[in-house]
């Protein structure tokens, strides 16, 4: 049994080369990536009939484009998958082995590699970065611990080192100190005092806060600066493309709707969903009202499976399974801890309410923006990426070219996806 599977590990390691055929797609399309964090595949009543909420704005954007119904993240948790994202390759390949970074940590993407908005800004895009990064910063150190950190410099190893123009966010979970606005490579104000451990469903662990940070104000603020960047881009005149990379803190702790959501579903966790997709539904809007929809890829996915930390009162005793029906949740090898919602709507390209059963993964959208601008990749980048520009396309899946997929639980333990089978190492 080792012959096969180190054959699986070897084939999931291969670099897919990309090339682009003239005619398969609109030019260099704009690409908007909306990253929700700890959401289950059944928290999307499109996705799940038996939701005891509605998402009628995230339902739309299905109905208008393609779901990938076996669509999965690198781990069942937040860092790694989000490194993947934005690189193409597993997490494990480098030096994060198991768990996450925290709000201290330093940057976990090795400098030199070659990320998907780097990529793309190369290829003309302007690139902006709203909300958490959760792959480290390299803040100025005034001491030998963690939070002894100088608030008044610069730092390294964030979104700007990266790739991104722009970015305006947090350095990670909204439940991980220290609790500050970062706005592209400076912090926007030095804590004004701390705050205590609190309890589910906020759900925050005590720290510095910034004298302008407040944790209701994570979720408007995230969408406010979206909305304003769709908009400058719609007034441009420049000719660039963008990608836009919108990293919501949501539903993740801490469980804050704003008042307007309070009270609008049964559970607290289910008025942050409401907020979320009554937010996703602005950024629709603003796409249209600025005519950049018809030209704009834009894709929804989460981070991993729905946290039951988040999960109070228990839904299932209301009738709600935000795992859609799958075994497992956050942090897990299970299927409930990696598969995840994934919308993709790219008018005149993706056909309207599509599906499609094929296996794909957020590492597959590096190889797909470099197959869409017919561009190749080097052989030290993405290279566990696979294109899937012909599903999105809605054209027959063409031969695999990656023989598995590799999952990862939170403690670092590993299973393998090959077609219809899956081998969970743990």
């Amino acid at each position: 049994m080792l012959t096969p599977l180190r054959g699986l590990f070897v084939a999931a390691s291969l670099l897919v080369g990309v090339t682009l055929h003239a005619g398969s797609s609109p030019a260099r399309p704009n690409v908007l990536l909306i990253l929700a964090d700890d959401m289950g595949v059944g928290d999307v009543s499109y996705l799940n009939p038996k939701s005891i909420w509605k998402t009628p704005h995230l339902d739309r954007l299905a109905g208008e484009g393609m779901v990938f119904t076996d669509a999965h993240s690198a781990s069942g948790v937040c860092t790694p998958t989000r490194y993947t994202l934005m690189t193409g390759r597993y997490s494990w390949r480098g030096s994060l082995k198991q768990g996450v970074t925290l709000g201290y940590s330093p940057g976990l993407i090795e400098k030199g590699r070659l990320t998907l908005p780097g990529f793309l800004r190369a290829q003309g895009y302007a690139t902006a970065m709203f909300g958490k990064w959760h792959l480290g910063i390299n803040f100025v150190r005034t001491g030998p611990n963690a939070e002894d950190i100088d608030y008044t410099r610069s730092f390294g190893g964030g979104p700007l080192a990266h790739g991104f123009e722009r970015f305006f966010g947090i350095s990670a979970s909204l439940d991980m100190p220290p609790y500050v606005w970062l706005e592209n490579d400076r912090i926007t104000a030095p804590p004004g005092g701390t705050v205590e451990d609190s309890p589910a469903p906020k759900l925050w662990r005590a720290g510095p806060i910034g004298a302008d940070f407040k944790m209701e104000d994570v979720q408007p603020r995230l969408t406010e600066k979206t909305i304003a960047f769709l908009a400058e881009r719609g007034a441009a005149k420049d000719g660039r493309p963008f990608f836009a990379y919108l990293a919501l803190a949501s539903p993740h702790t801490p469980v804050l709707p704003t008042r307007e959501f309070v009270g609008r579903t049964r559970t607290p966790y289910g008025d942050f969903i409401a907020q979320i997709d009554a937010d996703v539904g602005q950024i629709l809007a603003t796409l249209d009202r600025h005519g950049l929809a018809r030209n704009t890829l834009v894709v929804f996915t989460t981070d991993n499976g729905y946290a039951p930390a988040g999960d109070i009162p228990r839904h299932r005793d209301l009738g709600h399974d935000s795992s859609g029906g799958f075994r497992g949740c956050k942090s897990d090898a299970f299927e409930g801890g990696h598969r995840v919602p994934f919308i993709a709507r790219w008018p005149g390209v993706t056909p309207a309410g599509a599906r499609s059963a094929e296996v794909v993964g957020h590492l597959d959208l590096f190889a797909t923006c470099a197959e869409l601008l017919g561009a190749k990749l080097p052989a030290d980048a993405a290279e566990d990426s696979a294109s899937m520009l012909a599903l999105l396309q809605g054209k027959p899946a063409p031969p695999p070219k990656r023989e598995a997929l590799v999952h990862h639980s939170v403690e670092g333990e590993f299973a393998i996806r090959q077609n219809h089978w899956k081998l969970i190492l743990c």
